[in-house]
């Protein structure tokens, strides 16, 4: 009888397998996906099944439909572009997506320490009146965490509205006991998405990358920096990361209210009130040129990575590219690899060593096909590099939270600004200029078994 009833067990067990597995197939060949990231599911499912299974079910998620209609989409809108003749080839690119058009009258500060970054943010939450909108990816509960909440706290009491927004992932080790005294002050919190969540949802996979500080709906400052000390914090000391975030200043702010706001409606489930969404009227702020591009699974395509790709083919003298972790797609990597061909100055600018080994294990073959082609890889050496830049022919420069890997271009929630002010896309360079004299060019040939071994898991970056 028993022998029986296992032999019934079994049999139900691979005919669900299998029913699991044609399902499971569907869904990957519907999904909008690189032929080379649907390859890479493929095979893990079919080869590794016991493995590949529950990865997908866990991690396999990207633009969903369902999950978009619970969020809702992002939707800009502007009245105050340039005019479109005016407007750069990316700008252009970018209307085509249902993006608002860049924009006039912006003042942009870079912040390029861990001090200054710390020092800015301070006094932007000290000086709010009105409202603190702060999403992070991670907050972490040590001493620069405390500082920051402190001023939370302290502003909350005041009688400004402070909504604190962190995901679920990042700051997992961040207890929610931490931000008690927060909720005791008026202020509020939330976690982007848990971690554990039902099958055939992916959520796991789709991680809220955005660093969005906002306050009285007046200045924002965002960029590639968590809260933390390695990010951040009053004093210096060796081994902060080289990071950079800036504040912005101008018309486009409502737009960073908007992907916030949206962000917030999601994970808190409340609806910011429409009289906490108007921007003050103010004359222009200065002369910087800007647009805002939010990337991720609430956003219907794939905007940030197909305008940085046709950078990459409009550059004509200079593509340089500032990046923690370098995992790029088939098609940015060609891209990068025929642009060092036709003699454009291409250069790769990332850690020597980041803090995660893997990715810098992928990166090798991407690195070195680049650099045979004649662009420059350059690596900086005092310690982890985890700003976030490219820079096209002087004329067009991106700054934001998106790292130039498949997670932050194609699955995670990212914001953008793309910048083309002249005295701005300056800065920009300089900053880039003052990190490549702290680094070492080029990369060596692979050994044999390191070829082999980058060559293997470069078959499964499109699933990093």
């Amino acid at each position: 009888m028993v022998t029986v009833l296992w032999s019934i067990l079994t049999y139900v067990l691979l005919i669900g397998g299998f029913l699991l597995g044609i399902v499971l197939i569907a869904h990957i060949l519907l999904q909008k996906r690189s032929p080379s990231g649907t390859m890479a599911w493929l095979l893990i499912i079919l080869f590794l099944p016991w493995v590949g299974v529950p990865l997908y079910l866990f991690f396999g998620g990207r633009k969903m439909r369902r999950h978009v209609a619970q969020k809702g989409a992002i939707s800009l809108a502007s009245a105050q572009a340039i005019d479109e003749g005016e407007a750069n080839v990316i700008d252009r690119l970018l209307r085509s997506y249902n993006l608002p058009g860049a924009e006039a009258g912006h003042t942009v500060k870079l912040c390029t320490t861990g001090e200054q970054r710390f020092e800015t943010m301070q006094a932007m939450l000290a000086g709010a009146e009105h409202s603190i909108y702060l999403s992070t990816f991670i907050y972490h509960d040590d001493t620069v965490g405390q500082q920051i909440l402190n001023t939370l706290i302290e502003r909350a009491r005041a009688g400004a509205k402070v909504r604190l927004l962190m995901d679920g992932l990042g700051s997992l080790h961040t207890r929610a006991r931490f931000f008690k005294p927060l909720v005791e002050a008026g202020g509020q919190f939330a976690f982007f998405m848990p971690v554990l969540h039902r099958p055939f949802r992916g959520r796991t996979n789709l991680r809220n990358h955005r660093k969005i500080t906002i306050v009285d709906n007046r200045i924002v400052m965002a960029g590639g920096a968590n809260i933390g000390n390695e990010y951040m914090g009053p004093q210096s000391y060796a081994d902060r990361w080289k990071d950079l975030a800036f504040t912005l200043e101008g018309p486009a702010v409502r737009h960073w209210l908007n992907v916030f706001a949206r962000d917030w409606e999601f994970a808190a489930k409340q609806t910011i009130p429409e009289d906490e969404m108007h921007t003050p009227e103010s004359p222009d702020c200065g002369d910087g040129v800007v647009q805002v591009v939010p990337s991720g699974p609430d956003v219907p395509s794939d905007a940030l990575h197909d305008a940085m790709l046709s950078m990459i083919y409009a550059a004509q003298k200079q593509l340089w590219v500032v990046t923690p972790y370098f995992v790029p797609d088939d098609a940015l990597c060609q891209g990068l690899t025929l642009a060092a061909r036709r003699d454009v100055d291409v250069r790769i600018l990332l850690p020597r060593c980041s803090n995660h080994p893997l990715p810098d294990i992928v990166r090798g073959n991407f690195l070195r096909q680049i650099q045979n082609a004649g662009g420059l890889v350059m690596f900086y050496t005092p310690r982890m590099l985890h700003s976030k830049l490219m820079l096209m022919d002087e004329k067009v420069a991106v700054l934001g939270s998106a790292n130039m890997d498949v997670r932050s271009l194609l699955l995670n929630y990212e914001t953008a600004m793309f910048v083309y002010s002249r005295p701005d896309i300056a800065a920009i360079k300089q900053y880039i200029e003052e990190l490549a004299v702290q680094t070492q060019c080029g990369i060596a040939d692979a050994s044999l078994p390191r070829a082999l071994g980058e060559s293997i898991v470069r078959l499964i970056s499109p699933l990093l």
